[in-house]
């Protein structure tokens, strides 16, 4: 086995497609093509499969993914330790509002402070599992359980309800919880809810229903900016943005937390240390 072949086998895994690979690997897509051949042959196993343009992992491809990446970490940690500066790439799950708020405006201060790491940040509906190697850092709503992690909490953040100066000019703003009946209110899709910490409008009060709902924060930001309804934001979010006003300042706050999650044989590594070190330092002191 050309031991070089695995870095094109897990850029093609991690694009999802030889192109995407060809492009950050900056090599030519045959190139990519025929090394993935040589290695199937070499391995006498079928490692991706066809669906669409994407190419995914076969259960071969994905037992060879888990290996392939230790051979990975071993050589990162390996030139880390040597020349004494994080290298790298780090995958990072993450919520989508987290993610758009906080962390986006901030990697360009990161880029500078660590030139060396390639920061791969996942906002999919739920959370990639460090337990199974699917990222390398996770922030999570809730402690995890189970698995060979390394748990800690980043930071509480808190949410309230919002409306837009839109809004409150053609509705009357509610007095009491109970005046939320009479309007309308966005809130998460509740069967394609991958936490129960995003049951917002439950815990507010059990009989309120939403007009408007939406798997993503940041969809369900803009309906209450357009003036289309009531919703329950992080205040990182809301008291961010001046089209907005505060709802029941003193009836409704919720509070919730970040929870930073690596897997134990992860953490020494000197790039998830330089990037947990950057969540806990410089990322969470933003939340409000």
């Amino acid at each position: 086995m050309d031991w070089d072949d695995l870095r094109i086998f897990l850029q093609v895994a991690r694009s999802r497609g030889i192109a995407g690979a060809a492009r950050t690997l900056g090599i030519d897509p045959t190139t990519v093509g025929r090394r993935l051949a040589r290695l199937e042959l070499s391995l006498d196993a079928t490692l991706f499969e066809g669906v669409g343009k994407d190419r995914r992992l076969t259960e071969s491809g994905q037992e060879l993914m888990e290996h392939a990446e230790t051979i990975e970490n071993a050589a990162f940690a390996a030139t880390g330790v040597l020349s004494g500066r994080p290298a790298g790439n780090v995958r990072l799950s993450i919520a989508e509002g987290f993610a758009t708020w906080l962390i986006a405006p901030a990697l360009g201060e990161f880029r500078e402070a660590h030139p060396e790491i390639r920061l791969d940040i996942i906002t999919t509906s739920g959370f990639l599992n460090p337990s199974k190697r699917e990222a390398d850092i996770a922030v999570m709503l809730a402690r995890p359980r189970h698995g060979r992690l390394i748990a800690s909490k980043l930071a509480d953040y808190r949410l309230r309800l919002y409306g837009s100066r839109t809004y409150f000019k053609a509705h009357e703003a509610p007095l009491q919880v109970a005046d939320l009946k009479s309007h309308a209110l966005v809130n998460y899709v509740p069967e394609f809810n991958y936490s129960p910490e995003l049951d917002y409008l439950n815990e507010i009060g059990p009989e309120l229903d939403a007009a408007f709902r939406s798997t993503s924060i940041n969809v369900q930001h803009q309906m209450v900016a357009s003036g289309a309804a009531i919703g329950a934001l992080p205040r990182f979010m809301g008291d961010r943005d001046e089209r907005l006003l505060p709802v029941l300042e003193q009836e409704v706050e919720i509070t919730r937390s970040f929870w930073l999650v690596t897997h134990a044989d992860m953490r020494q590594l000197p790039r998830i240390d330089a990037v947990t070190r950057w969540l806990k330092h410089d990322i969470a002191r933003r939340l409000i």
